[in-house]
């Protein structure tokens, strides 16, 4: 029941029981053999129970961080088979939601130094097994605060009317208040399932007031890889673009040219065709991962997640990088094959000059 008028707080006076949830993600390479990784006893292998959204292929294979570590903060460490480590820490809080703010910052600061050091201790011990490893070629990062209902009897309508402003600067990492503006766009996608729950999802972090929220941090685990998967593939991209756009790059290479041998031998289009596969499947496994059909409520965080990570917008652009290397690779491929049939009818022509002069010679 809502507290009276005369019975509420001021926002600076509850004090708060939670849990930060940070989420760190690493590219360390292309791939990663985790069959290999597990026989090898390199890491020690821990069990894993997904949401039942989850598909059960290309399941991850949870580790335990390699001894000695520094920190007991870490609740989850993760191994992808596209080259990626995942990093879950959980910091318990007591406080009030004002000084929160005011620490989110330096908590964020020193797990985000962390959280480097732990994946690199993890990297060295799988770099065997990785290829082309890359200590690290991209990060991303996620915040979640969590805050227990039990310990506060308060509607989730009065929480986001008491700590709206608070909740919202929080969320963006800042130690003044926002505007009006800025608070009401944060707030307005406030969703949660049942009538005391209040979820509210931003670009870097989210709050969480919901008594059943274990199952759900899955999906923003989930998310941040997608996010740092597709920051990879952009990255990736951009580079291979700016190679192609420099002069040096569109010579084709005379071994290439070469009818017969240049087709048994790998060259700027057989990389750029390997290139577009190996993005369009890694990118195609992300998507079919997650099965959420038949989970309205999942489906709903997912797409919040979705806007506000601007997942959409990142794959459009890398699908719009891939028909310009395919453009530029159909038409490296035509050049090549143009060259290679001059060079074929050369050949022709000079054979048959050598017979009509081996027949005149006669």
């Amino acid at each position: 029941m809502p507290a009276d008028e005369s019975t509420v707080k001021t926002p600076t006076d509850h004090v708060f029981l939670g849990n930060l949830y940070l989420f760190y993600a690493f590219d360390v390479g292309e791939e990663i053999n985790l069959d290999k990784l597990r026989e090898s006893g390199s890491v020690t292998s821990l069990p894993l129970v997904l949401p039942k959204y989850f598909k059960d292929y290309h399941i991850p294979l949870a580790v335990e961080l390699p001894h000695p570590h520094a920190t007991s903060r870490c609740i989850s460490a993760k191994l992808y088979n596209f080259g990626a480590i995942s990093l879950t820490y959980k910091i318990p809080f007591e406080s009030t939601l004002e000084k929160l703010r005011k620490d989110l910052i330096g908590i964020e600061n020193k797990f985000q130094e962390q959280s480097i050091i732990d994946a690199g201790t993890l990297f060295k011990r799988l770099k065997q097994f990785t290829t082309r490893p890359k200590f690290f070629q991209t990060k991303s990062s996620y915040l979640l605060i969590q805050v227990d209902t039990a310990a506060l009897n308060i509607e989730s309508t009065l929480l986001k009317e008491l700590y709206g402003s608070v909740i919202a600067s929080a969320l963006r990492f800042e130690t003044k208040m926002l505007s009006e503006y800025q608070k009401n766009e944060i707030l307005e996608s406030a969703t949660g399932y049942f009538r005391g729950d209040l979820i509210v999802i931003d670009t870097e972090a989210a709050f969480i007031y919901d008594a059943e929220y274990e199952e759900i941090l899955d999906l923003f685990e989930f998310a941040n890889i997608q996010y740092l998967e597709l920051r990879y593939f952009d990255r990736v991209l951009d580079n291979q673009l700016n190679i192609l756009y420099e002069e040096e790059s569109r010579k084709v290479p005379l071994k290439a040219c070469i009818p017969f041998i240049g087709t048994l031998s790998s060259n700027q289009v057989d990389d750029l065709g390997k290139l577009k596969v190996d993005i369009s499947v890694i990118t195609e496994r992300l998507e079919n991962s997650i099965k959420l059909g038949g989970e309205p409520y999942f489906s709903e965080l997912y797409a919040l997640l979705n806007d506000k990570l601007d997942l959409t917008n990142w794959k459009e652009t890398i699908e719009r990088k891939l028909t310009i290397v395919h453009d530029i690779r159909s038409v490296l491929q035509h050049k090549i094959d143009s060259i290679r049939e001059d060079i074929l009818t050369t050949l022709i022509i000079v054979l048959i000059i050598i017979e009509l002069l081996v027949g005149i010679m006669r």
